[in-house]
């Protein structure tokens, strides 16, 4: 008897990170204390003068539906944040609010591609980044990239990726999983090859700009090379920088035509993002930012003492994080100590033997790795890094 589900699902694998939760959650059902190290949210509460901005929308009757991408007033702070932050000009038609930014990323693969396009995906990437293009009958094409060269494309390597099917370039700095992020001079090297291909659009995850682990300023390719601003569409979102993760408002801003087609998927998907959400996110977006910072210095200390602790243990080599809260440390001298297989079996044997979450590198095209989150108390931390040095 033939399969009922659709080719096009069974391409598609399980979120890894999403996995390592449920398991996670299934050990502390049974009563174990598991540390969390590879949740991708920060552990701190959502402002107050946010919540209380959707309490008071809740309050003022702001519970039906809105326009299908967004507010007039979200949009409108939309446009004033890329001014703000980024000196970058959009009308409110081209931008456009959703459920988060995995819809965002979403409703662009399947606006813009067709079977036989290609997706160029820089590894270690974001896990979901392969199986959305997939699931728009797309072709992912990755360009992998190490701790050696700080896990950051080459324009050499860019050049020789693109084809005539070439059809999306996926840009995230600060990065998930790495942590690495991309300097102005990088990316003005990368535009260069990219103006040379103009049928490529290039889609930048700007979700973590906010987190950055240094003195760097953030930058965007839409930014640093204003050339080919009418062809990026910019994913960000409110849920790492507002502690928002579970609002789920994502936001997007690019040509007009493209976000009026993002605009006409999500109408026949989701619609519009919750009203509640949207009004807490316009504070989020208008009101004090001080929060952010504050949530930056926690995540410093914690990394600077991650980064130290993981490095003293032996078989382990872990970067530097320039943003985001997460390291990438090569694991594979630990692997091939504890006569493991893989990073596959080493996050097992991490969750199962040690108690500790962890996310395999190979969910992220990168074998050998693993993502450790450092978005969780420094009493997790340590006891994270205590049960590994001691295995």
């Amino acid at each position: 008897m033939s399969s009922i589900l659709s080719n096009r699902v069974q391409k598609v694998k399980p979120s890894a990170t999403m996995a390592v939760t449920a398991k996670a959650n299934e050990l502390k059902a049974q009563g174990i204390k598991v540390v969390p190290m590879g949740s991708g949210e920060p552990d701190f509460d959502t402002p107050s003068n946010i919540q209380k901005a959707a309490v008071d929308a809740i309050r003022g009757g702001q519970t039906r539906y809105t326009a299908v991408d967004g507010t007039a007033q979200l949009k409108s702070a939309i446009c004033d944040k890329f001014m703000r932050d980024n000196e970058l000009e959009y009308s409110a038609n081209e931008v456009m609010a959703s459920c988060g930014g995995k819809q965002v990323f979403y409703n662009l693969c399947q606006a813009i591609l067709d079977e036989g396009d290609e997706v160029i995906i820089p590894a270690p990437y974001w896990v979901s980044y392969p199986d959305m293009a997939i699931l728009a009958d797309a072709t992912p094409v990755i360009i992998e990239t190490d701790l050696d060269q700080d896990f950051k494309i080459t324009p050499k390597q860019l050049e020789s990726s693109i084809t005539e099917k070439s059809k999306l370039l996926v840009l995230n700095s600060p990065s998930n999983p790495t942590g690495a992020v991309y300097t102005r001079e990088e990316i003005e090297e990368l535009g260069k090859v990219l103006e040379r291909h103009p049928q490529v659009y290039i889609i930048s995850d700007d979700i973590y700009e906010h987190i950055l682990l240094g003195d760097d300023d953030f930058v965007n390719i839409a930014m640093a090379c204003p050339k080919l601003k009418d062809r990026t569409i910019i994913l960000n979102g409110v849920s790492k920088a507002y502690a928002m993760t579970g609002w789920r408002i994502g936001y997007a801003a690019g040509p007009e035509d493209i976000i009026k087609a993002m605009k006409k998927i999500q109408g026949q998907s989701t619609s519009n993002p919750t009203s509640i959400a949207q009004a807490a996110a316009v504070e989020a977006l208008n009101g004090d930012q001080a929060f952010i910072e504050t949530m930056v210095e926690a995540f410093e200390q914690r990394h600077d003492f991650l980064l130290e602790s993981l490095n003293a243990i032996e078989g382990i080599e872990c970067p530097r994080s320039s943003g985001a809260f997460y390291s990438f440390p090569r694991v594979q001298g630990l692997i091939d100590r504890l006569g493991l297989i893989d990073d596959v079996d080493f996050a097992t044997y991490c969750l199962e033997k040690l108690n500790i979450a962890l996310v395999p590198g190979s969910a992220f095209g990168a074998p050998g790795y693993v993502r450790f989150s450092f978005a969780t108390s420094m009493d997790n931390i340590k006891e994270a890094v205590e049960r590994l040095a001691n295995a």
